[in-house]
This record gives structure tokens, sequence and C-alpha cells, in this order.
């Protein structure tokens, strides 16, 4: 590897990132030495994990400002320095350097010897690797310059990269053997497709002498009248009107980072760092360069790289020419400087140590929100589990784990509050009565009014479904039935103060993108903050985080009754949308769900959430600035002496055995939360996503992908859906599904059978999103989860087969996936006695006296050590950022991992998980205690697939378990099929595996 400067050009310091990361992650990237054989697939020495991911629309941002940022130096925890930027850089012959590169311009600071190189902003905290990548040097370059040894810019660029990375291979962008072009990942011939699995570390410096493509632009606007284009004047009236570029890259069909929006300049530089997970099959990476327009954004060229070429790990960096379609030059010098290097999943220190590795872990690295340590945690099955429903689970230690009960513990806390009740949901009905066991309480809204006349500040931030509204006495209830403007109706005259909140897209974006997000897309944090007895006449926040609103349909226990309960907790409660009609003979559509209570500092980063959400939503714009105003709602907590501050809100050390960390995650916009910073260079600090006239939080991606990386022995997760990783299907790859989910976890199976280790899979979702299951959206949400599950299952066949187990093992003993549902015999409490002639299908579920139980739970456990619950669903909504909100906390209990107990641990979500399993199993069982066992898998599988049976019988029997195999075939080559003898949904109809429907994609990804 060579360290000299191949440019000619002067030696410069080494970099020294200028923003110093929130959290130091102690994990520094390890190479093997120079003198070494090439470390074995998935077992080379390990480094840090996957930073970021954006998979999001392309959006601008505004530039950075023109003044300087010198770097700031800060202590190494490493023991040694990171260069993450070249010591030699390759500079731009120019007889007069262009301002954009000058040393006096922005990103730059002053060097006596030579012009200083461009200091990168990273748009993802950079982290610290070991001193042979600090050396790199930017070897080859390409210089518009006349030279002998240089190609000029009208030549095929082809192989003249970095001399560390085998070269960057410069192709016509979009040209596919045949002589098309595609804009999204076409394919060449030429090119090999292989499997990117792990990190890609990219650095865009910055571009020179791209063509001007607003010329269209300033035409049209000529030929326009001035009023008609009023709201584009200021661009039109720019004399020196030029290009507005950024920069995406480009991997198989997803995007997965880009720059911001540098607007009138033909030489921009962003200086910005991507590291990004990839779990992607490609034949190459692209850098695509495009111009934002007030008219769309227009593509102006490409720079692309063969992915066989990132394969050694090294890193590849130049200045490479932008080419367009055809293979030429987008315009005369026009080049992009930018480096690109590979990262193996295998060499990630977690990837061998544990989502927790070790007493000095700091937790999800480059989130919003750090790890917070000291903590109290409760964890909740359904909205209440009556003493003695489910079985004693033995913990360490001979404790009993205590069977958390959500609702009352909901209800306590809004009792006990005296300074706030802050509540945000999807969905609040004030009717409710959060305990059922007799005691005359009152609902939900009459406690509200009460505690608010108390003097407690009451808020509810509710999302404001666009379907319904309450205009001049003209009432509409809602496609959805959320009930927000009877809610809001019933506190109107009250001090209770209730804030519908649209889903917004900015007021940046277009009409139909306005139009789109606010139809579309919804507010579904479930949260309810309190403040709490801290003693010694102090107060402090604790917050309930999950998939559980407040709203009707919600209570239910373990025993997911159909009809017993009718006549009882659910008479003023029935809930069953799947049926044309209300008929609350039954049955009700039993509702599962995963909740939880936070006890301490990360309470504060959920309030601070709120805060932010309310402000955002607070401030009115147009003829609502004639509205009632909110902005002074907030209390100000620093300013009540009684209530503690964070720091004081730690209860334990880390050696005591109840103590938890816990770290809150989000998808959630600048749309959406008010404090995101205007610039993106600083909002890199707060480990914000730079869109298009957006910031993007997305760090519940990140949290689920960190966590399915670093699992060593089993996951299990319940979710209300499964889609993802749509660029790894055999069909339908561009269809914008893009989260790393799926993939991950099929990887992560894969890579554990080629090192002849067990692991496995057990993933719960309801038997079909709730709905009409013969409808057109629910049947593309079924199409998507099959090609979701044959890309995970085909994934995992072709592993055991490279390895020769295919003829031992099946696809299925390593991954299942189930439903839950239930079946009742009639008693002497039955609601009906009808004779059952009507064949529609309530009359069908009555008559057979069963139903499904409906998934909604948002969590997943990871080897009994960690857990992450929150109101995110696995689909392209929940985890993009910029479509629904959302939250989510993981946390884990440090004297209990598998790093500490140097065996499976048996602490809170080891006794959290067998509860689950009870619940639905009905019973628990040794090989539970062993989930990542073949033992456990095919026994689990086992007795699905006989209450599956139970559940499609002609006779009705009394169901002792709910968990039910998902009815598909897996055959053992991993072929995803319908069930010969129930390819359609009992008593409903609707193919199981979905079907290719016509419907807008937004909707059911």
């Amino acid at each position: 590897m060579e360290n000299g400067n191949h440019g000619g050009q002067g030696q410069y310091p080494p970099y020294q990132n200028p923003y110093p990361q929130p959290q130091p992650y102690p994990y520094g990237y390890q190479y093997p030495p120079p003198s070494a054989a090439p470390a074995a697939p998935y077992l080379a020495p390990p480094p840090p994990p996957a930073q970021q991911y954006h998979s999001g629309p392309l959006r601008p941002y505004p530039p950075p400002p023109a003044h300087a940022y010198p770097p700031t130096q800060h202590p190494s925890p490493y023991g040694h320095g990171y260069d993450p930027y070249p010591s030699s850089y390759p500079s731009y012959p120019s007889a007069s350097p262009s301002p954009a590169l000058s040393p006096s311009s922005s990103f730059h600071h002053h060097h006596a010897s030579a012009p200083e190189p461009p200091s990168p902003a990273p748009s993802a905290p950079s982290y610290p690797i070991a001193d042979v990548l600090a050396t790199m040097r930017l070897s080859d370059r390409y210089d518009y310059a006349s030279s002998p040894s240089v190609p000029p810019p009208s030549t095929p660029f082809s192989g003249g990269g970095s001399s560390h990375g085998g070269g960057m291979q410069v192709v016509p962008y979009g040209a596919a053997s045949g002589g098309g072009g595609s804009q999204h990942g076409s394919v060449r011939a030429s090119l090999k497709v292989v499997l990117l699995h792990g990190s890609l570390d990219i650095w865009v410096h910055d571009a020179r002498s791209l063509p001007n493509k607003d010329m269209f632009s300033k035409t049209v606007g000529d030929l326009l009248s001035p009023h008609i284009t009023g709201a584009v004047s200021h661009k039109m009236s720019n004399a020196s009107m030029t290009s507005d570029p950024y920069v995406t890259v480009q991997v198989s069909y997803a995007t997965v980072a880009r720059t911001y929006v540098v607007p009138n300049n033909e030489n921009p530089v962003w200086a910005q760092n991507f590291v990004v997970p990839v779990g992607h099959e490609a034949a190459e990476v692209q850098f695509v360069v495009k111009d934002s327009d007030v008219f769309g954004a227009q593509i102006i060229g490409a720079v692309s790289t063969p992915a066989e070429k990132l394969l050694s790990g090294d890193r590849i960096e130049g200045v490479y020419p932008v080419l367009e379609p055809n293979g030429k030059p987008c315009a005369p010098g026009a080049v992009l400087r930018l480096s690109i290097q590979f990262i193996p999943v295998a060499r990630l220190t977690t990837y061998h140590h544990g989502v927790v590795a070790g007493p000095d872990c700091h937790g999800v690295p480059h989130t919003y929100f750090p790890l917070r340590r000291g903590m109290k945690v409760t964890l909740y099955q359904d909205a209440h589990v009556p003493d003695g429903c489910l079985p004693d689970i033995w913990l360490d230690h001979g404790v009993r784990y205590q069977h958390g009960q959500c609702w009352r513990d909901i209800f306590d806390a809004i009792c006990q509050a005296r300074k706030l009740i802050y509540i945000v949901g999807w969905s609040v009905f004030h009717t409710i009565h959060l305990m059922r066991d007799g005691a005359q309480i009152p609902s939900l809204g009459d406690l509200l009014k009460m505690k608010s006349q108390e003097g407690v500040r009451v808020l509810l931030l509710v999302w404001d479904d666009p379907t319904s509204r309450n205009i001049l006495g003209f009432k509409t209830d809602g496609f959805m039935g959320t009930q927000d403007e009877v809610t809001r109706r019933f506190f109107k005259h009250s001090s209770v103060q209730v804030l519908l909140c649209p889903r917004s897209a900015g007021k940046r974006h277009s009409w139909v993108k306005q139009q789109e997000t606010g139809t579309i897309f919804t507010h579904h944090q479930k949260t309810v903050i309190v403040d709490a007895d801290a003693g010694n006449y102090r107060r402090k926040i604790i917050a309930f985080v999950g998939g559980l609103d407040l709203c009707g349909g919600r209570y239910d226990t373990p025993w997911h009754p159909l009809f017993r309960s009718l006549q009882t907790v659910h008479k003023e409660d029935y809930h069953n949308p799947n049926f044309a009609t209300v008929d609350a003979r039954g049955p009700r559509e039993p509702w599962h769900d995963l909740h939880s209570k936070i006890d301490g500092p990360a309470a504060y980063d959920v309030l601070q959430n709120f805060q932010e959400r309310w402000l955002k939503a607070a401030k009115r714009h147009g003829i609502k600035k004639l509205a009632k105003s909110y902005d002074d709602a907030l209390l100000s907590i620093e300013r009540i002496p009684e209530i503690i501050n964070t720091n004081d809100a730690i209860y334990f050390s880390d050696n005591d055995p109840e103590t938890w960390h816990v770290q809150v995650f989000r998808s959630i916009d600048s749309n959406s939360a008010k404090g995101f910073p205007k610039d993106p260079r600083e909002a890199t600090r707060k480990n914000l996503i730079c869109g298009k006239n957006v910031l993007i939080d997305m760090s519940i991606h990140t949290a689920y992908v960190h966590a399915i990386r670093a699992a060593q022995h089993f996951i299990y997760i319940e979710n209300q859906y499964f889609i993802g990783s749509s660029f790894n299907w055999d069909s339908n790859k561009d269809v914008g599904a893009n989260n790393l989910i799926p993939i991950e976890i099929a990887l992560k199976i894969a890579n554990k059978i080629k090192a002849n280790e067990r692991f496995s899979a057990y993933i719960v979702i309801p038997m079909w999103p709730e709905g009409n299951p013969t409808g057109a959206t629910t049947q593309r949400i079924l199409y998507w989860q099959n090609k979701t599950m044959q890309m995970m299952y085909g994934t995992i066949y072709t592993a055991l087969k490279e390895v020769g187990l295919d003829d031992l093992y099946e696809p299925q003993d390593y991954l299942n996936f189930f439903c839950l549902g239930n079946r009742e015999i009639a008693d002497s409490t039955s609601t009906s006695k009808a004779s059952h002639t009507a064949n529609n299908p309530q009359e069908q579920a009555r008559k057979n006296r069963r139903f499904m139980v409906y998934v909604h739970s948002k969590g997943m456990i990871v080897d009994d050590e960690y857990v992450i619950i929150g109101s995110a669903n696995i689909n392209q909504r929940s985890m993009e950022g910029i479509r629904d909100t959302e939250i989510a906390m993981g946390a884990y209990q440090p004297q209990y991992t598998w790093e500490n107990k140097i065996s499976a641990p048996r602490g809170q979500i080891y006794g959290y998980r067998m509860s689950l399993w009870a619940e639905h199993i009905g019973a628990i069982e040794e090989d539970f205690n062993h989930p990542e066992s073949l033992e456990c898998m095919r026994r689990v599988r086992n007795i699905g697939e006989e209450n599956w049976k139970q559940f499609i019988a002609d006779e009705v029997t009394e169901m002792r378990g709910h968990l039910l195999k998902y009815p598909i075939s897996v055959d053992r080559k991993g072929k995803v099929k319908p069930l010969p003898e129930c390819p359609t949904f009992p008593d409903f109809g609707g193919n199981i595996c979905g079907s290719f429907l016509a419907i807008q994609e937004n909707l059911t990804i």
C-alpha cells in the first residue's frame, strides 16, 4: 500500500474531524497484517457497526454557509488519531481556481504551504479505523489538463482508479447489454452480480465543470407569464442561474445515500461522508449527479464502479468523468471526486460479540438519542394480564417473573400525576375504560378532565385523519375510524388541550407531494408521559412506549376471547373492522400487542420527542393563524424545581442486577419535529440524514439492523407487517420497499450455516392485515409479504446447498413464520343461537366459532438479552423516516447478557419471551429454554402445524394455545406456495399468498 503522493501535490497534515461523536464507539477497524493471507469469508477480525441507511426520496437541502469551519482538535479515545480524509489530495490544475475550491471558500482552512483540501462534513459520523487507513492516499486522479499519461475527458474511463482497490471502472450509466437504459440499477452483461453485505464507507467530495441544466427552466420561465411563475421568480431572475447539483448513491434498485443540493453552482463542493449498511446483490454502485429543478430533477450524468471490485475491502478513490447514458461526458471536463470502500459485515465487532459487547457498550451508534444508564423498565404483553393467567416463570437467583398489567399501570400513573400528562396517539378514545375488573372507575376522558381541573397540564397530540372532518356542522367519521374529531369535541370546553396534528410534507414540497403525504401517511407514535413520585418531595418523568393506542378494541388479555366477553369487558368495546357491517354478536377481533414503561433518563428523551412534535404542530400557517394558539401549552420542566433532571433520574449502578440500559429511537423528519438544525452539517452532529428540504431521523431502522447483525443465537419478532428488501426479490425489485431487515435476517442465517453454527428466527405476524382480506389493498400487501418470505427462504436454501447440507436440513429448520388464532366452543353464555344460514364471512366465522388474533405488536427479542419495542412496523412506511412517524425503545440488562453470564441469560427479557410463548402456545416446555436449537425450532413449528389443523377443522374444539404455523407451504428448496388444502383464508376467502392487484404502491409497502 502506497503512502506517497501520486498526484505530485503538496502534503497536508492529518485532518481532524471537527464534529466529535456524541457517543464514542470503542471498536476499531481491524485489517489483517499486510503479510497475512486473506481472511476466510465471514471470519475476518471485527470492527464497527453500520451507521446510517437512507432509501428515501431525493430532496435538496440548503447549501452550507459561506463561513469556514476550522477543525477542532479533540482527544481520541482509541489510542491513535483517525484521519478519515486522505492526507494527500489531488488538485484541479487551473490558472484561476474556482471559488468553490479556493482556500477561502466554505469547508476550507488555511495552510502555510499549500491550499487545504475541503474540510469534510460527514453525513454520518465516521467511526475510528486503524492507522493503516489513516495513511491512505488518494493515489490516482483524472486531470482534464492535457497530459500524455492521462486520458482526455472524452475518453471512456476504465480501470484508472486507486491502486488500493483495483480501479474505478467508469461505464456508461444505465447502458444495458441490449443497448437500452434504465435509471435505476440496470445491469450490463459484462458486470458480475455479487453480494455486498456489510457497510459502504462513501465520500462524495466535489465536482467540476458540470453543465448548466437550468437553461430549459429559464426558457420556460421566459415564455410563461410572471404571474404564473411567481413561485419561482427568485430563481428565474437570477442572471447567474445554473444547475443545482446533488448526488445520489444507488446500489441495485435502492438509493442508499444522497448529498444536499448546492444551488447555482457548476463546481459544487459537498465533502460529505456516508457509512451505510448494505445487503444488496448488485453489479455496480452508481453515483448519479442530478440537477434539482423547479420543474423536477434532471439527471446530469453518473459514475459507476463494478461491485466486484469492492469485495477486496480496499478503498477506491479518485476523480472520474461524469458520463451520460451513451457513455459520453456530460460536458467537457465534467468530473466527480469521490471515494468508496466496502467493509464486510464479518469485520464488524458486534457481528462476533453480540448486541451487548461488554460493559463499555455504547448502545446503537449514530442515533439521535444516546444510550441511557441506570434505568427501570417494565415490559407488557396485551393491555392486561390477570393474576394467575399465565404460568410462573423463574429467572436467575430464584426470582419469579412479574407479568406487567399495562393499562392498570397507565391508569395509576395518570391518577398519581401532579404536574403533567402528555399523550401521543394515532387514535385516542375518550370513552374507553383502562381498568375492567368490576371496579367503578371513570372513562379515560373523564379522568383526564378531572386531572386537568386539579391543575395538571393535560395535552393530547393526536393524528388528524384527513378523511375525518367537522366543517360547519357537516361531520364525517373518517375512513380509519380514529374518532379524532369526536375526541376534540369532547374536550373542547375543558382545560384539556387537544392538538390534532396532520401529517405534513412541508411547505417546500410540491402540492402533489403534500397531498400524498397528508393523505397516505400518518403520525403513528403511541406514548404516555407523566410525572411521578421520586421520593423526598420530588417528581420525575416516566413514559410508556409501544404499540398500544388508548382507543377502542385494544383491551385484551392472553385468553383472547371471541364471544365470552361480549356481555362483560367488551360490552361497550366491540371491535372487528374485518366485516362489512357492525354486528356485535361476534366474533370480536382479539388484539395482541407489546408495550413498555421507561423510568429513568430515557423517559426524558421520550418527553423531548413530545416537545419537538408539539411545537412543530402548534405552529399555525395561513388562515389557521386565526385559530387558537397552543404555543405556550408546554411546561418548562427545567423551571419546576420539584422535577428532577435527567442526570438525577439514574437509579442503579451497572452492578445492580435490576438496572437497565435504554435507548430511544425514532422514524421522523423535520416536517414533524421542531428543533432540527437548518445546516445539514450541524445535522450530522445529531446523526440526522440529509434529504431534499428535510432532515430525517431513521434510527429505528438503524437499531433493527444493528441488533440483527449482532445476533448470535436467535431472533424472535412480533410485528403487524413484514415487508422489505425488495431490491433482492425475484421480481418487482424497484417497488421501493428497501428496508434491510428481512435480508439481514436471511443473511444472518446463511452465514451461520456456512460457519456450521445454529441459528433460529421466529416471526409472528397477523393472519392478514386488518380489513377485508379479499380487498385490493390487503391482497397487494400479502403479495409483497410473500415476495419477502420467498427471498428469505431462497437465500437460506442457497446457503444450505453451497455447504452440502440441503439433504440434512431444510430452510424451515432455521426460519418460520407464525400467526395467531382462536376457537371457542359454545357455552351457556354464548350470545347467539342463530342457524347461520347466511354465507357471509361473519356468519361463517360465527358458525365455526373461530377468528384470527390480530398481531399488532412491534417488537424484537435478540438472544434473550436485547429487546426493541415501539410503534414501528417492519415495512417502508415505518422505517424510512419520511412516511409514518414512529418511536421505539431498545433495552437490555447489563447483568443479564451473554458477555456477562458466559451462558444463556435468564433476566427480565428471557422472562418476557417465555411469557409470550406461554401465552401463544399454552404451556412452557424445556426446549423453549434453547430457542436457537433445532429441537426447539422443530417443536414450535410442529405445535403451530397441529394448531392450524385444529383451527380449520370442521369440528369446533377449544384451543389450548393460539400459535398457528403461517398457512403457506415451503418446500426443501425454499419455494413458497399456497397450502394445497387451504389456499385462501378460512371463512373469508382471499389468496393467502396475495395477488398483484392495481393500487398505489405507497399504500402497501
